[in-house]
């Protein structure tokens, strides 16, 4: 895998320049503390945590970060912890359901220090190509890093046609994408259309075939928790051992398994907390909710049985 240094030497390359972004690029988590108000010490604590453990990049304020529930104070602030406390490119979750937003949110990334700003597709309300096209046009021109697409249609109502998607690679600054779509043939087209842009592949369940479609990168919601499970499989896939990057496939599809019983993201905090010795982030902030101690006996069960903690 990439020494996190050399990667880290990209900063302040020419505007939209993409850097070399590769490996396992987990979706950091957001600490709360026992109040459930932000904690920034525990949450670049996290990010530090996957970093040692195997992780070229980090990236706070996805989906596994909560984004969407902090206030812009509260994202104001963990990316300024992040950018500031973590040797390894950050890559920071600017995404609002407004361009203007955006923009404020992107702004800031850039000036604390960001290697690149990842900018989900609008939500909420429905957006055609020039829409999205425009969206990240506005996003580009107002920052001097990279800027990362981030496509979840299953949460934002929002899909991204492949021509679309070609348009905006077209924008100057435009440096990749992060797919959490799910769809293979579609992840395997737009890579195919657009070989100037670095794809990001955001499903456990599909690291390896995203790797072999040729995304450069993993955003894995495991990674936050087993951050060298991850990095082996990348690195067995770079090695060209297929046989143990598929065993290691098979592993992280048991994980995902076992993280995703009971409510919807609780896995991730509460497994991380069944670690030894344990790494505390919080809980979820709500409406989300989380794990009971019925559930965490059960995945501390699952995750032993897996040889894993």
């Amino acid at each position: 895998m990439g020494d996190p240094g050399d990667a880290d030497a990209d900063r302040g390359t020419e505007p939209g320049a993409a850097p070399e972004l590769s490996g396992v690029v987990p979706p950091t988590l957001t600490a709360f503390d026992a109040a459930g108000d932000l904690d920034t010490d525990a949450t670049v604590a996290h990010a530090r945590f996957v970093v040692d453990g195997g992780a070229d990049a980090v990236f706070p304020l996805g989906t596994n970060g909560e984004f969407a529930l902090l206030t812009a104070g509260e994202r104001r602030r963990v990316v300024e912890a992040v950018a500031g406390g973590v040797d390894a490119p950050v890559i920071a979750g600017v995404g609002a359901p407004s361009t203007r937003e955006t923009v404020e949110h992107a702004e800031h990334a850039a000036g604390a220090g960001v290697d690149g700003v990842v900018a989900v597709t609008p939500y909420y309300y429905p957006l055609d190509g020039d829409g999205a096209v425009a969206h990240y046009r506005a996003v580009a021109e107002a920052v001097d890093v990279p800027v990362y697409v981030y496509h979840i249609p299953s949460k934002t109502g929002n899909r991204l046609s492949l021509e679309t998607l070609s348009r905006i690679a077209d924008v100057d600054g435009v440096a990749g994408l992060k797919d959490s779509s799910k769809d293979v043939p579609w992840l395997a087209q737009a890579i195919d259309a657009n070989p100037e842009l670095r794809f990001l592949v955001g499903s456990d369940s599909l690291l390896l075939p995203g790797l072999q479609l040729g995304c450069g990168g993993l955003v894995s919601a495991v990674a936050n928790v087993f951050p060298g499970l991850v990095a082996s499989l990348y690195d067995a896939h770079v090695d060209g051992d297929e046989t143990e990057a598929r065993r290691l496939q098979s592993t992280v599809f048991d994980v995902r398994t076992a993280l995703k019983r009971g409510p919807y993201m609780a896995g991730v905090k509460a497994a991380l907390s069944l670690r030894e010795p344990g790494f505390d982030v919080g809980g979820l902030r709500a409406p989300l909710r989380t794990m009971d101690d019925d559930g965490r006996e059960r995945l501390r069960t699952e995750l032993a049985d897996l040889g894993l903690i």
